[in-house]
């Protein structure tokens, strides 16, 4: 007869051994299965996406020498062309764009609230920052045609109604709370004592923080970094309301240009027939996407992997 002492009956696992290692056991595969969900999800999208860019490859319409180096792009015209190069060039453009606005505007911000602000700024300026990530993109992408495209041509008359800086000045605010947020994490990660060192040695706070905090959270604010410009490269609706529906090869950021995500979003409105060519065409560009999202992703961990800092 099992002796029932006063710790069994408090603790019901003690007292039924086998309970717990089956609950643990079901516990343990139903997390191995949420976390091997993801995995699902990314390989069964990938399949969908190769299969279907498989199919527009080998389209006698299409050439893989023309579709990696054409500089036109026209598939739903009657003598298609398809030459990514110009969605290719409006990605980066708004990207680039993008970048320079948020990158150094939401380091400032992070650098702000981890080492300047007081906590009651802290507390009001964080999520009135973070709350600009709620915002839906297509109302984002309707505040830059409505009010920051006129604010352009006040300055620059010639500047087209849709145009490519509208786009990267509204992706750059979109993006900016990610930066700021995931920046400011990092800095605030960095140890008490190599401020209180520093500071013990006469360091000024404009020293302490560019010489000591922001170089030891260098690999997390270059991982933000890379993670925001993904972000950047996989904006839909802002770019498709701001920046147009204009595959063209340039650099000037006050004409009409069309990013990949924007072409995808064209083309999936129904217009096209399923299975035509023009249908298969968001699945080449989806590929193209996804492999240029996928080396960011890679470079990021590389980068972090790279400068990682680590304290005891």
């Amino acid at each position: 007869m099992a002796l029932v002492t006063a710790e069994s009956a408090t603790n019901p696992w003690r007292a039924r051994p086998g309970v717990r290692a089956y609950v643990e056991g079901t516990i343990k595969v139903f997390c191995f299965a949420c976390a091997s969900m993801a995995v699902v999800i990314v390989l069964g999208i990938l399949f969908v996406l190769t299969r279907e860019a498989i199919a527009f490859f080998q389209s006698p319409e299409v050439s893989v020498k023309e579709f990696f180096t054409g500089t036109e792009w026209s598939p739903t015209f009657s003598n298609p062309k398809f030459g990514v190069l110009p969605l290719v060039c409006g990605t980066l453009l708004i990207t680039a764009g993008a970048a320079i606005i948020a990158l150094p505007l939401g380091l400032l911000c992070a650098i702000y609230l981890s080492e300047y602000a007081s906590p009651t700024a802290r507390n009001l300026l964080k999520p009135f920052l973070e709350l600009l990530a709620g915002i839906p993109t297509v109302v984002y992408g309707y505040f830059a045609l409505i009010h920051i495209t006129p604010l352009i041509r006040m300055v620059f008359p010639q500047t087209e109604i849709f145009n490519a800086l509208s786009g990267a000045i509204v992706v750059g605010i979109m993006i900016l709370p990610l930066v700021a947020s995931l920046s400011e994490d990092a800095l605030s990660a960095v140890p008490k004592v190599l401020r209180e060192g520093a500071y013990g040695m006469g360091a000024t706070k404009m020293e302490v923080t560019t010489k000591i905090v922001v170089p030891s959270a260098l690999s997390a604010v270059g991982a933000a970094f890379i993670i925001a410009i993904s972000r950047a490269i996989g904006e839909t609706m802002a770019v498709t309301l701001a920046a147009g529906q204009t595959p063209k090869m340039t650099l000037n950021p006050l004409e009409s240009i069309q990013t990949m995500t924007a072409f995808i979003v064209q083309i999936s409105k129904g217009d096209t027939p399923a299975g035509s060519i023009s249908y298969l065409s968001i699945f080449a560009v989806g590929v193209s996407l996804f492999i240029v999202t996928l080396v960011l992703n890679i470079l990021a961990v590389r980068f972090v992997r790279r400068f990682r800092l680590e304290y005891s």
